[in-house]
């Protein structure tokens, strides 16, 4: 991996701190699922993440994220474990495995920069107390199973296995989440950045500011307006708009 392009890429130096490391990189790298609206395949390979997210200046859903910043990670010294993830569907019930992959960095750090909105910081995966984050207030609590759910502001985001994963265990539901029919990840192109303490997000037309938990809306009515917002406010130039 070429490390200091990757670096330059989220704009920060090689002796930058885990923290910095990981807000930096939610500032820098979109959550996006763009690929699917474009019609392009999307990969797991290390050098296809690589090509994509740094030297194509793109962004992606968890697998893609949290898959390339973990390589990041190791060549910085660190150790990681990837984890597979259930997520939370509103409804009381956790989805399947491999949902959502997460990280735990150096045994202790609950590190997640593929979930959309989550926490700017890393979370203490062993502090089962209030963990306070620009993002919200993180509780961590464990199940009978040895799992541990994450919680934001009260409510069940998701629920991570200890053990370790390699990233082609999470292959199958890379292509399922871009190829099912009912997958959200297919109903609407969403972009969405921290901007500072708050956030950026393009949702179909509709580009949303969060500052202090007030949204600001603005429908981009023109196909020019839209290419326009993915430039100026992600960094990302498309010759076209994606399949709305």
């Amino acid at each position: 991996m070429d490390v200091i392009a990757y670096l330059d890429r989220i704009g920060v130096p090689r002796d930058a701190t885990l923290p910095e490391l990981t807000v930096a990189h939610q500032t820098a790298v979109p959550f996006e699922n763009l690929s699917i609206h474009l019609g392009e395949t999307i990969s797991l390979d290390p050098d296809d993440l690589f090509d994509k997210i740094v030297r194509r200046r793109r962004g992606g859903f968890c697998y893609e994220l949290n898959g390339l910043f973990a390589l990041l990670l190791e060549e910085l010294g660190h150790t990681v474990d990837r984890v597979a993830c259930r997520v939370h569907r509103g409804d009381g019930r956790f989805g399947p495995l491999f949902d959502h992959l997460a990280l735990i960095v150096d045994g202790e750090w609950l590190v997640d920069v593929g979930f959309g909105r989550h926490s700017s910081y890393p979370l203490r995966l062993n502090d089962r107390g209030d963990q306070t984050d620009p993002g919200g207030v993180f509780r961590l609590t464990d199940t009978d199973q040895g799992d541990v759910v994450v919680h934001r502001d009260g409510s069940p985001q998701y629920q991570l296995e200890r053990r370790p994963r390699p990233l082609t265990d999470f292959e199958p539901t890379c292509w399922w989440q871009q190829t099912w029919p009912e997958s959200h990840f297919r109903k609407n192109p969403v972009c969405t950045r921290l901007d500072g303490a708050d956030r950026l997000t393009l949702s179909g037309r509709t580009l949303i500011r969060t500052v202090a938990g007030e949204r600001a809306e603005t429908v981009l009515e023109s196909d020019e307006a839209l290419l326009s917002a993915y430039k100026t406010h992600f960094g990302i130039e498309l010759d076209r708009i994606p399949s709305l």
